[in-house]
């Protein structure tokens, strides 16, 4: 099993392992289709792949199998396509369900809880790859929460495309806020809740108390931001301008000051002037991001972007370069900060682990995986706490 790309990929990776189980000489390649980049290392994982496993079945699915549907086919060392909307189906692979679905002990159980979106930002060809938002009812959240938590995971992560869009296809009217609610009362054991990616505009009452208020949602906000300059936001069609980012922020570090902020960003977007990256690159200082996941901008197929005036591929990743440069930055003079106080970490199997605020930090040799420890570190190692 292969992976790219996003945590929902990697949640369903984890289901399709537990599926495929006894097919050994199958090679499965879970693909991403979010840039050009993600395209062209989805098209290097297959031809490593071949060359490694030459006799085995190699199948594709994921978004770039819906994407990019006619290229991935004509690829040689390609066998088959499956869809991305079917390939938690065991139906489609021809085998049994699994009895023991996901049974690998994790400490961190990733769990897709809705997938698809209905929003149609002008640079996304995701609703092309996982088609219309839906919601995995409560129920079935709660059995997945209880599974992972007997298979002893000690951190729950609930991913999405469009995450904070749970609940908007159930007949009750729930919100995400809801779920995370009743996922915390149900099971008292569960230390430690972490969500993906956000969506500001669509952070509910209730979620927003419990991302200010509950210890156990752990205090590290990752927003889908995009930009920080209100003419490209808009001509992404996206549905935030800066100051609403700023003031989610600016309340939610009011009330939770520890809050460690992590957000989306796009550099050279179509149109996208030097005062719009001049303030996309400030936003990185004034909401103080420190897990900033930079995208230089590529058109993607069937988008509207795609058909806006481009910019220059070499502004684009000299765009893309500083706006790293900025989010490193900023990162730094964070994790600095961290140096003397303890954190509370959660070891892996690496030998590394994640404190509450999400910044990674390098444990003992002996430290167990699965174990919670409480470290001061008092340096800066290869941009880790140590």
């Amino acid at each position: 099993m292969i992976s790219l790309g996003c945590r929902l990929n990697l949640s369903e990776s984890e289901e399709l392992r537990a599926l495929l189980a006894a097919e050994d000489q199958l090679v499965v390649v879970n693909s991403c289709a979010v840039t050009a980049e993600a395209v062209r290392q989805t098209r290097q994982a297959i031809r490593r792949a071949r060359k490694a496993r030459p006799g085995a079945r190699l199948l594709v699915t994921g978004c770039a199998a819906e994407v990019e549907r006619a290229a991935l086919c004509a690829m040689p060392e390609v066998d088959g396509l499956i869809p991305n909307t079917r390939k938690l189906d065991p139906r489609a692979w021809n085998v049994a369900p699994a009895r023991n679905p996901g049974t690998a002990q994790h400490t961190r159980a990733f769990i897709a809880v809705q997938n698809g979106c209905d929003h149609a930002c002008t640079f996304c060809v995701i609703p092309q790859g996982r088609g219309a938002s839906r919601s995995l009812p409560v129920s079935a959240v709660l059995r997945e929460v209880e599974r992972h938590l007997d298979s002893g995971a000690r951190e729950v992560v609930l991913t999405g495309v469009d995450l904070t869009s749970w609940g908007h296809d159930l007949p009750n009217g729930a919100r995400l806020g809801d779920l995370v609610r009743t996922m915390l009362g149900a099971f008292p054991a569960l230390g430690r809740l972490r969500l993906s990616s956000l969506d500001g505009v669509e952070i509910d009452p209730l979620l927003f108390d419990l991302l200010a208020h509950e210890a156990r949602v752990m205090p590290h906000l990752h927003l889908s931001l995009q930009h920080g300059d209100d003419l490209i936001l808009k001509r992404m069609k996206r549905r935030h301008l800066r100051r609403d980012a700023v003031d989610l922020v600016e309340r939610l570090r009011a009330l939770r000051p520890d809050l460690a902020l992590g957000a989306d960003l796009i550099a050279g977007f179509p149109t996208e002037s030097m005062a719009a990256d001049a303030a996309n690159r400030s936003i990185v200082h004034e909401l103080g991001i420190v897990h900033g996941h930079v995208f230089p901008y590529s058109p993607r197929p069937g988008t509207a972007a795609a058909r806006m005036p481009q910019l220059d591929r070499a502004v684009i990743k000299a765009r893309a370069a500083a706006l790293r440069a900025e989010c490193e930055a900023v990162r730094s003079r964070w994790l600095t900060g961290q140096l003397g106080a303890p954190q509370r970490v959660l070891a892996e199997r690496d030998g590394t682990g994640h404190a509450e605020n999400f910044a990674r930090v390098r444990l003992a040799p002996a430290t167990l995986a699965g174990t919670l420890v409480t470290v001061t570190p008092t340096r800066i190692s290869e941009g880790l706490l140590a």
